[in-house]
């Protein structure tokens, strides 16, 4: 397959010297869902703000569809849908005239435009919002119809900036199915989610993003698969000092078949081949040592333990708030933010 999008050291340096994206290096393959995960401030948003051309890199080489994103940004504006993490809505218009605009402004004709504002108005639980103004719309709908219209024309590639923060489970799981409808009739999507349970279930391959790198890249499974059997967390009681968990550390890394250990707060976290074999061992050490526990517990490895393998801590999940805004100060506002 060929890729649709190509980025080799993509650098981008704010004005006050916040360097977000710091050399990334990335393809996405036609067809495929490709994820960022990472927290807040990872620099995700920048990143896909560049791709999406509504803001220039300092340096590097960024290409969507072949083209170059500063040199033939309208070409890629074409070719793609964008929702952003700020609502882009016009709250002067209804919910049907929004995507029927929408749809007009990539040249759609006027009944195939109010053909498809009915059904994805239907498909997302919208049909009530039909003849409302926009403004008049919760926080939660004007998400939805946000998220709709960067559907509306039925784009090749679709960018989707942190989607779904705020949605309730079930808008949730319905956009999640439709993502994985479109990936089925061949749309290539970049999505970029703090979410670990939506990266796993959605993307065919993702990059983990932390303070503007990538630390790790490949497929879910063969991430998860990295950090190596079961994952044994040891908490310690509250207030621990520094010296005891190195201690705990030490003690668990001494332990055959185990992994290299992380540490984060009160808890150490250590890769097992087979936690309920070694259960009852490792408490043995840790007793023998000294050291308290105030719980112990074991899991699968998930994405979880995967970004605290790649970058030493655990993932920093903060819920956003998103302006609800007309279209054209949501606009103005898609430029100041450093996700």
């Amino acid at each position: 397959m060929t890729d649709l999008i190509n980025v080799e050291d993509l650098v981008k340096v704010y004005p006050d010297g916040t360097r977000a994206v710091d050399g990334v290096t990335f393809q996405v393959t036609g067809g495929e869902i490709f994820g960022f995960l990472g927290p807040n401030g990872a620099g995700k948003t920048t990143a896909i703000r560049v791709l999406v051309t509504l803001l220039q890199k300092t340096s590097g080489r960024a290409l969507v569809g072949g083209h170059d994103v500063e040199k033939e940004p309208e070409e890629i504006r074409k070719m793609i849908g964008y929702a952003g993490q700020f609502i882009g809505i016009d709250i002067d218009l209804t919910g049907r005239e929004n995507l029927v605009l929408q749809a007009r402004l990539h040249g759609m004709s006027a009944a195939d435009a109010g053909r498809r504002a009915g059904l994805l108005l239907e498909m997302f639980g919208l049909t009530d919002a039909v003849n409302k103004r926009a403004g008049a719309y919760s926080g939660g709908t004007r998400r939805r119809l946000d998220l709709v219209q960067a559907l509306v024309h039925e784009p090749p590639l679709l960018f989707l900036d942190e989607p779904t923060t705020g949605l309730d489970p079930q808008t949730r799981n319905a956009l999640w199915r439709h993502l994985e409808e479109l990936r089925a009739g061949g749309t290539t999507i970049f999505l970029t989610t703090q979410y670990m349970e939506e990266a796993d279930r959605l993307c065919d391959r993702l990059a983990i993003i932390d303070h503007g790198k990538i630390v790790v890249a490949g497929e879910p499974a063969e991430l998860k698969a990295s950090v190596g059997g079961d994952v044994v967390t040891i908490a310690l009681p509250e207030g621990t000092d520094g010296e005891l968990v190195e201690r705990a550390q030490q003690a668990v890394a001494a332990f055959p078949g185990a992994g290299q250990p992380t540490s984060f707060d009160h808890s150490v976290a250590v890769p097992v081949k087979d936690a309920g074999q070694s259960l009852s061992e490792i408490v043995r050490r840790l007793h023998e040592q000294g050291i308290p526990i105030a719980k112990l517990s074991f899991t699968t490895p998930t994405l979880d333990e995967v970004f605290l393998k790649y970058t030493g801590e655990r993932m920093r999940v903060e819920e956003t708030g998103h302006a609800q805004s007309s279209m054209f100060a949501s606009m103005r506002g898609r430029g100041r933010g450093r996700g």
